[in-house]
């Protein structure tokens, strides 16, 4: 059994939002009347919106600040964020230059982003959308536009903030999005499941000596379920498949970065980095950065996700911008 530290969990979500405002009110502000938040000091410039179902904290909340969103609508757990709370937050947001939608590819999110874009038009405020699809395991390559999004969020919002922030038009600020979106891939394993606040019972179920390469990170059926094996193997044989399909090539180079689902330690994914460090090497690609971290995690889910970005000079100009939000912080790499 699960035991969560929570109240009524109705107001899960409400509680957090609140909790998360009072750790960051100097710079940020609470959308009225929705679970919405924006950053105070907003420049004039485009405005970047990301959002998505809660439970994967520090995803979506903790990367609104300078050099990353602007704001985020913010869902019910697992649940996509209303139209009215996607449109109330990109109003709150706009600067007069344009809004940009930045999230994963999941059916109830496209369909609230796209009902709030229709009535922010009415408002003759101009909305674009970059849709972020990294999990190569969750649709082959021919229908990649059914991929979901996983951690290659954070490279993608990562570009969206700078680009915003040099102070690029709408159309320019969605077109480096889209690059990086089409050049962000991801992996993961999961090892052990995550619990919905309020529910009894996970939302999947693993053998104690079971893992599944390539689950989603809702539980989503992943590409082979197998039994659990030692971190350098796991690290090679999601990396094969991570390399095979992203078609980068020796002498290119990439950003890491290393996730943690939720339950996975640090101690851990660090081992699991290492090995990922030295498989580049023997392929002959140049490693740019490399981050471990947990940012998008599934409650108390266990296992990884290895996300990789090509780089060419104009995404790395700006993934190398700084950044400063409440969980992800970035200054410039010498």
């Amino acid at each position: 059994m699960s035991k969560k530290i929570i109240n009524k969990p109705e107001n899960v979500v409400s509680e957090a939002v609140e909790g998360f405002m009072l750790a960051n009110k100097n710079s940020l502000v609470k959308v009225e009347d929705v679970n919405g938040i924006i950053r105070k000091d907003i420049d004039d410039k485009v405005a970047i919106i990301t959002g998505g179902g809660s439970g994967h904290e520090p995803l979506f909340m903790g990367f609104v600040g300078e050099g990353l969103a602007d704001g985020v609508a913010v869902g019910n757990v697992f649940a996509a964020p209303t139209p009215n709370t996607i449109q109330e937050v990109a109003k709150a947001a706009d600067q007069g230059k344009g809004v940009l939608f930045v999230y994963g590819n999941y059916a109830g999110d496209v369909l609230n982003f796209d009902m709030a874009a229709e009535l922010l038009d009415f408002e003759d405020i101009n909305v674009n959308t970059v849709l972020v699809a990294d999990d190569v395991a969750s649709a082959p390559e021919d229908r990649k536009e059914d991929r979901r999004g996983i951690a290659g969020d954070v490279f993608v919002i990562k570009i969206a903030g700078a680009a915003s922030e040099k102070g690029w038009s709408l159309e320019e600020v969605t077109r480096v999005t889209q690059k990086a979106a089409d050049q962000a891939f991801s992996i993961g394993v999961a090892t052990s499941p995550g619990i919905i606040p309020g529910e009894k019972e996970p939302a999947f179920v693993l053998g104690d000596d079971e893992i599944e390469l390539g689950m989603g990170i809702h539980g989503e059926p992943g590409i082979k379920r197998t039994k659990m094996m030692p971190s350098d193997q796991l690290t090679e044989e999601l990396m094969e498949t991570l390399l095979k399909e992203c078609k980068i090539n020796a002498g290119e180079e990439v950003a890491v970065y290393v996730n943690g689902l939720g339950s996975t330690t640090l101690l851990e994914l660090l081992i699991v980095n290492r090995k990922v460090g030295q498989l580049l090497e023997e392929k002959g690609i140049k490693v740019y950065d490399m981050d471990v971290n947990s940012y998008c995690t599934t409650q108390e889910m266990g296992g990884f996700s290895i996300s990789l970005l090509k780089l060419d000079e104009e995404l790395k100009d700006l993934y190398n911008s700084p950044a400063h939000s409440p969980y992800y912080s970035k200054n410039i790499k010498e």
